[in-house]
């Protein structure tokens, strides 16, 4: 017989079976040892004891005399904070001086690494809760090993639409990859306000930007690591960087721009090529184009059956004569 353990809690939120057997115990005066064992909690909260007489016999204590304990606990707990607390600023307050003394929330660090997807989302929330202008870079991280994207969180799609709300703007790149998803184009469909998207072959990591005086980025490859960044120059540099991919970026929202088709090669086609020509390997083109393998081999045998290609060596050299690198786009 597998035996559950009992989950882990505290006495402010006892369990269903704890409840259950200490109001049965007050009832009828005690409750038998075996019967506890699928609360062990209340012998460990000292909700029951043994009785002196028989120790089989587990009896409850008052739930007056059990708070009153309780609550001394607690605020013999609250002391032992207050008081470490106080060691705290007692340590770092010469530090502090040491270092000038800086000290107010103008001086907080310009780079802050945050550690946890929970922090993180916090954090970025907090921003976005204050702000009046959200720039975002999503690339493509997911479709390069499934084709579907990410999904649209509810916290995210409700934090957006409040800053929208409010009367502030959202601006979003994307990879082309994702222009015909079925969870941005509903993000999309959802969202009222002052908001574009577009798109582009080849995106940054991703970066979120407030009110153009802090940023956000991954600092490490899963994103359980990220920087945040106040550093007034830094985020100059990070705000240009994204006005300059937005001009070069085609509309997707709210009016999609089609991407055209010249001599039968597509917009996405030509971007494997460019890439072909430098002489990536198809893994490293579909990570750069945010796809998975097999949808950039399928492009690149639709480009070689284009242009008459026979061979790898082939296809470079036809690119290179098709002239369709040359070719700039009109379409946005």
């Amino acid at each position: 017989m597998i035996t559950v353990p009992h989950p882990e809690h505290g006495v402010e939120n006892l369990c269903a079976a704890g409840t259950e057997l200490y109001a049965r115990a007050l009832r009828e005066g005690y409750v038998l040892g075996v019967d506890a064992e699928d609360a062990p909690c209340l012998l460990d909260f000292g909700l029951l004891h043994p009785a002196v007489t028989d120790p089989e016999r587990l009896e409850p204590v008052a739930p007056a005399v059990a708070l009153h304990r309780m609550l001394r606990i607690a605020e013999e707990r609250i002391a032992d904070e207050r008081r470490r607390e106080a060691r705290l600023a007692e340590t770092f307050e010469p530090l502090m001086r040491i270092d000038g003394g800086r000290t107010g929330a103008d001086d907080s660090p310009s780079i802050s690494v945050l550690s946890g997807l929970d922090l993180i989302s916090r954090v970025i929330g907090q921003a976005v809760a204050a702000g009046s202008e959200l720039l975002a870079v999503q690339p493509n991280t997911s479709d390069r090993h499934a084709q579907q994207p990410p999904p649209v969180h509810v916290e995210a799609f409700d934090r957006d639409q409040a800053l929208l709300d409010r009367g502030g703007r959202i601006r979003t790149l994307y990879q082309h990859t994702l222009r015909h998803a079925p969870s941005i184009v509903a993000r999309y469909e959802r969202l009222n306000g002052d908001v574009e998207a577009r798109s582009l072959d080849e995106v940054t990591e991703r970066l979120i930007i407030v009110d153009r005086t802090v940023a956000f980025i991954p600092a490490n490859k899963d994103r359980t690591l990220a920087l945040e960044i106040r550093h007034p120059a830094l985020v100059a540099f990070l705000v240009t960087a994204f006005d300059r991919l937005w001009r070069l970026a085609t509309p997707m929202y709210p009016e999609a721009v089609q991407q055209p088709t010249r001599n039968g090669v597509t917009h996405r086609q030509r971007a494997i090529a460019a890439l072909l020509v430098e002489g990536h390997t198809d893994a490293v083109i579909a990570d750069r184009l945010g796809m998975n393998i097999r949808t950039a081999r399928v492009h690149i045998a639709k480009l070689a059956a284009t242009l008459g290609s026979e061979s790898r060596a082939q296809l470079g050299y036809l690119i290179g004569q098709s002239g369709i690198l040359g070719q700039e786009d009109t379409g946005e």
